[in-house]
This record gives structure tokens, C-alpha cells and sequence, in this order.
């Protein structure tokens, strides 16, 4: 069983990425999936869900409206766009399965069961 998150990049502010998390070993359209970013020093903060049934997504208000996710055409992949990216967005992105819709919604980084291998997203001019 393995999950990781690839695509990071070093993009100047306003640009764009796609970041995705796959999964082998289960099939991730069977569960709620979180993606969180780290920056040194801090605490890993969670950033959006999707749900379970991916009839509900939640983002955390600093990227609210500039960054999506949804799940992939097959069952092992879930992504995470990331648009009208600003320096503050720069961290190590994680994404995180095996965790409760509730917890998943809430942003928790508690009882996640399965955390993916980060990638780093740089955003600077």
C-alpha cells in the first residue's frame, strides 16, 4: 500500500499546477481524501476534501476559489489544481486517505490512516 503526491513545481505568482496523488495497493475512489501543505516551523495544514462519495468538497478559506480537487478517471488518483498561485501558497503539499468524511471536512490531520509522499511547491518571481 502506497500513496504519493507528485507534480510540485517552482512557478511564479499567478501561474499554475496540477498535483496528484496515486495510490496503489486499494482503490482510492473508495475513501475520503484530504490534501495538506507544510511549511518549516509550522504545523501541517489541511487544505481541501473530497468526500467519500465525491458528492462534497471543502476548502480552507485561503484557497478557496483558486484551487480544486477531484478524483481522477480511474480508481487510483485524485488531483488537486492549484491556480492564481501566490508566494504564501509555497510549502510541501501531502495528500492523506483513510480518514473520516467528518475529520476529512474539518481539515484534521488526526487519525489519518495513510499519509502520501509530499511534493514541493515553490511559488516566487
Amino acid at each position: 500500500v502506497r500513496l504519493v503526491a507528485s507534480g510540485g513545481d517552482s512557478v511564479q505568482p499567478g501561474g499554475a499546477l496540477t498535483l496528484t496523488c496515486t495510490v496503489s495497493g486499494f482503490a482510492l475512489d473508495d475513501y475520503a481524501v484530504g490534501w495538506f501543505r507544510q511549511t518549516p516551523g509550522k504545523e501541517r495544514e489541511g487544505i481541501s476534501c473530497l468526500s467519500e462519495n465525491s458528492d462534497a468538497t471543502y476548502y480552507r478559506d485561503s484557497v478557496k476559489g483558486r484551487f480544486t480537487t477531484s478524483r481522477g478517471n480511474g480508481k487510483n488518483t485524485v488531483s488537486l489544481h492549484l491556480n492564481s498561485l501566490k508566494p504564501e501558497d509555497t510549502a510541501i503539499y501531502f495528500c492523506a486517505t483513510h480518514i473520516s468524511d467528518y475529520l476529512c471536512s474539518q481539515f484534521s490531520a488526526s487519525d489519518v490512516g495513510l499519509w502520501g509522499q509530499g511534493t514541493q511547491v515553490t511559488v516566487a518571481s
